[in-house]
């Protein structure tokens, strides 16, 4: 898959979509009580969404159901940079440029326009953001909280539990500066579960407020806040994430800690009691170093720092209560797979910059002049390649260039398709040739003693057997005495007798090889009738 696109295959809100579609697709988020919502964002900064838009979330302007995308022009060229969603419905977003935009339901004012009103269409939340540069907004069920450039912490809408964190119970109608021991202090990160809220300091602290019936808060008792408290059992935290009545947190060294509710052991203690307190999950030390949770499932994913992908909580209504290793390379995989319901935990999106790894750079020099300090000439024809990767990747190649500093080396006893496939193999791991062509490779890498090039030879060889090439294949095998690829060629011209041997390569068969090949299938018991 190339480095800069999107796989949004898992989502089955995107299934219906043509494949030239999904491929511009460059952000994406899936909602809805059924995870049947999304709204994406295309390589060329378009917005669109699609699904059953049952609240006038889709920011279209109605109520309509769409399976075909429809673009939201208020917000196409303004780069999404966070995007958020409540269960009340409501959506809220921030751009490059610092501003909010809202929509959906606003029974509680949790759209921050100083009304109950419903949004069906993307509006600016002003007021008191004003001047303020906003770069993460998080959504409870009914309120919204957003971090300003300075780490200064609004919040608007539903406060029945404190989680505006005011100080008082009274909804919020328009963006308020979260304060009291906030004040002077530079938050980094914020997340909210259903009804609380959380923020984590520049210099690793947390603070929580809101509801904290399940101890979600994580400050060992089980009383609301109205106004943030210290997380005291905890320091050097990078980043919290909030499940629906849970909370996990990464620290610095790669630990997590979860609290909050348990009854789907979302804690990944190994039971279902709830913690009041930060509680270490154990995990065979391997460092963390991605931490996933989202507030309208029970489900809790992490990320190794080999590339592993963890899971615990309700995964498809049963209970896992301990962190769990999955096939995934993701943590967005898990919860379009295992959360009820399957929506997106934070918005998907690829690196613009187009970052390639190691091998697809590697790949991409293949044959390029530009800096290759190096060419084979075969059959008149240049291939161009880099001394340093030869050496590292091939033996032959370490003992050859260290004795000769050629800028063009002849190749006589290979084909240039031959030839051009092995150095192509030394950039990609890969080959990519018709079988009677992978015979040739079969050859040189018998003769450069390269033994997994060998045995990938002889898996295609296997893939592309046919009656016509069966002989060909089979005089290839004895010749380059690939014992394993012998039988198999044989036992495939044998259960095909009758046609293999109508084919003209049966007929030009050296005669050795023939008289081999008559007296094994009779003891075969090929010519039984």
């Amino acid at each position: 898959m190339d480095s800069s696109m999107l796989d949004v295959g898992k989502w089955p809100v995107f299934a219906l979509l043509p494949p030239e579609e999904l491929r511009l697709i460059r952000q994406a988020c899936v909602f809805g009580s059924a995870a049947n919502e999304a709204i994406y964002v295309t390589v060329s900064d378009e917005v669109f969404a699609l699904g059953t838009n049952c609240s006038g979330c889709l920011g279209l302007g109605d109520t309509q159901s769409t399976i075909e995308p429809r673009r939201i022009d208020i917000l196409c060229g303004k780069k999404i940079v966070s995007l958020s969603y409540g269960t009340g419905p409501h959506v809220v977003i921030a751009t490059a440029d610092g501003e909010v935009y809202s929509w959906g339901h606003n029974g509680y004012s949790q759209l921050g326009n100083g009304t109950t009103n419903h949004g069906l269409t993307p509006a600016l939340v002003s007021t008191s953001l004003i001047g303020k540069r906003v770069t993460e907004v998080a959504c409870g069920s009914h309120h919204t909280i957003a971090l300003t450039t300075e780490g200064e912490v609004y919040a608007w809408g539903y406060n029945n539990s404190g989680q505006v964190g005011s100080g008082s119970t009274a909804n919020q109608p328009t963006p308020r500066r979260v304060s009291s021991c906030l004040q002077n202090k530079v938050v980094v990160n914020i997340a909210c579960g259903q009804l609380c809220s959380m923020a984590v300091l520049d210099n690793g602290e947390t603070y929580g407020w809101g509801y904290n019936c399940n101890g979600q808060l994580g400050l060992g008792n089980n009383g609301n806040q109205q106004t943030p408290c210290r997380i005291a059992a905890l320091q050097g935290i990078n980043i919290v994430a909030c499940g629906y009545a849970h909370t996990l947190a990464l620290t610095d060294e790669g630990f997590i800690y979860s609290w909050g509710a348990n009854s789907y052991g979302q804690l990944g203690t190994g039971n279902k009691s709830n913690q009041a307190v930060p509680t270490l999950i154990n995990m065979e030390k391997e460092r963390m170093v991605e931490v996933a949770a989202c507030h309208t499932s029970h489900t809790s994913v992490a990320k190794t720092q080999s590339g592993q992908v963890l899971m615990w909580g309700q995964c498809r209504g049963q209970v896992v209560a301990y962190p769990h290793l999955t096939h995934f390379t993701s943590t967005d995989d898990v919860f379009a797979c295992f959360a009820t319901p399957a929506v997106t935990w934070h918005l998907l999106s690829v690196d613009g910059d187009d970052y390639l790894t190691v091998a697809q750079s590697l790949k991409r020099e293949f044959d390029s002049p530009e800096i290759s300090d190096l060419k084979f000439l075969v059959d008149g024809k240049c291939i161009h390649v880099h001394k340093a990767l030869l050496k590292i990747r091939c033996e032959h190649f370490r003992a050859l260039l260290n004795e000769t500093d050629e800028e063009t080396i002849e190749i006589h006893q290979f084909s240039y398709l031959v030839y051009r496939a092995f150095l192509e193999y030394l950039y990609t791991d890969t080959i990519n040739l018709p079988p009677e062509d992978a015979i040739g490779l079969l050859d040189l890498s018998t003769y450069y003693r390269e033994s997994r090039l060998k045995r990938l030879c002889q898996e295609t060889i296997k893939r592309g057997i046919t009656e016509e090439n069966a002989i060909t294949l089979l005089s290839a095998a004895v010749k380059y005495e690939a014992r394993d690829l012998e039988e198999f060629c044989f036992k495939f011209c044998v259960n095909h007798l009758t046609a293999v041997t109508q084919t003209q390569a049966f007929a030009d068969m050296d005669h050795d090889l023939l008289k081999n090949f008559i007296s094994k299938a009779s003891r075969y018991g090929a010519f039984k009738n």
